[in-house]
């Protein structure tokens, strides 16, 4: 029945993972506890930073940090228009 194993191959590849989190106090402030699956697919462990980014349905975490990707497109930039220099200084 292909149509069939291509329905449930849809439906499983459309699934939203859900985790529920535990705040536990840290000192003065509110920590949260993130469980294994969920610091794997953020691709972070210990001492790393997360981005928390307000969404209109909630918040959003993530290990990309914008400041970092604006800093990297202007490297870009600088290695395309002094490409012929950088080559000739590396050597």
């Amino acid at each position: 029945m292909p149509g069939l194993f291509s329905l449930c191959y849809n439906f499983r590849y459309n699934v939203i993972t859900m985790h529920k989190l535990k705040l536990i106090k840290i000192g003065n402030s509110v920590g949260v506890i993130l469980p294994k699956e969920l610091q794997a697919s953020l691709k972070v462990s210990m001492g790393d930073q997360i981005i928390a980014t307000e969404a209109d349905d909630g918040v959003r975490l993530t290990a990309h940090d914008p400041d970092i990707e604006s800093q990297i497109e202007a490297g870009r930039k600088i290695m395309g228009r002094y490409r012929h220099t950088l080559r000739a200084l590396a050597k």
